[in-house]
C-alpha cells in the first residue's frame, strides 16, 4: 500500500464502470415526481439545472464547456435530457441519456437534489432511466459510471438495478471550488484544502 500526495487544490476519486447487456425486467415504482423532457435547451438553462443537481456532488464537467459545445450536445437528437419535477413544479433532478454510440446508451447524468435522498425517489429515477434506455430497439448495452465523490449509495443502487461493475480507474482533477467553478460551500462532505498556489501535502502529516 502506498500514498501519492496531491496538491491541496486537487481531488482524486475512484471511478467504477458498470454495464448491462440485457433489460433487467424491472418495474417502475410509483413516485410523486415526474420527468419533463427538455429539448434543444439553451446552454445557460442547462447549466442552471446541472448546477442545482450536481453541485452537492462536485459535478463540474458541463460547467466548463463552452456554449458551442453544450449547444452541439443538447441539440443532438441522440441525446435525451429530462428534468425531474416535483409536485410544486420545481426542478429537483435530472436524467441525461446518450445514444450517440450505435447500439449503446450511456446514463450520462442521473441525480436528485440531496433533500430527496432516502425516500425511494432514487429507485424510481433509476428504474425510469433503465426502462427508457432499453426502449430504443437497437440498444444492446447500457452503461454508466460512478465515483467515490457521488452519493455513497450510488454504486449499490446501480448494482441493485441490474448493472455489473467491469472496470475501475483513478480520476485526478482540479477541485472545482478552488478553481472558482463551484462555490466554496459546495459539497461540504468533501474537505476544501489549500489555495491555488498550494503544493502537495507532506506525507509526514498522515503518519
Amino acid at each position: 500500500m502506498s500514498y501519492a500526495p496531491i496538491a491541496g487544490t486537487e481531488l482524486a476519486a475512484v471511478v467504477t464502470y458498470l454495464d448491462m447487456r440485457a433489460p433487467p425486467g424491472m418495474t417502475i415504482p410509483p413516485s410523486p415526481l415526474r420527468l419533463d423532457r427538455r429539448e434543444r435547451v439553451a446552454p445557460d438553462a442547462y447549466r442552471t439545472l446541472f448546477r442545482t443537481v450536481g453541485a452537492p456532488w462536485l459535478w463540474f464537467s458541463r460547467l466548463v464547456a463552452s456554449d458551442a459545445e453544450l449547444t452541439a450536445l443538447l441539440h443532438d437528437p441522440a441525446v435525451a435530457l429530462s428534468a425531474v419535477i416535483d409536485e410544486a413544479g420545481e426542478d429537483v433532478g435530472m436524467l441525461e441519456l446518450d445514444y450517440r454510440k450505435p447500439g449503446e446508451c450511456e446514463l450520462s447524468f442521473v441525480g436528485l437534489i440531496p433533500g430527496l435522498s432516502g425516500q425511494g425517489h432514487g429507485r424510481w429515477l433509476l428504474a425510469e432511466a433503465v426502462t427508457r434506455a432499453w426502449a430504443h430497439t437497437d440498444v444492446t448495452r447500457v452503461h454508466v459510471h460512478t465515483c467515490t465523490l457521488d452519493h455513497p449509495a450510488a454504486l449499490a443502487a446501480y448494482r441493485r438495478a441490474g448493472f455489473t461493475p467491469y472496470a475501475r480507474a483513478i480520476e485526478r482533477f482540479a477541485d472545482p471550488r478552488a478553481a472558482g467553478i463551484l462555490p466554496p460551500d459546495a459539497a461540504p462532505q468533501v474537505a476544501l484544502l489549500g489555495t491555488p498556489d498550494s503544493g502537495p501535502a507532506s506525507p509526514d502529516r498522515w503518519a
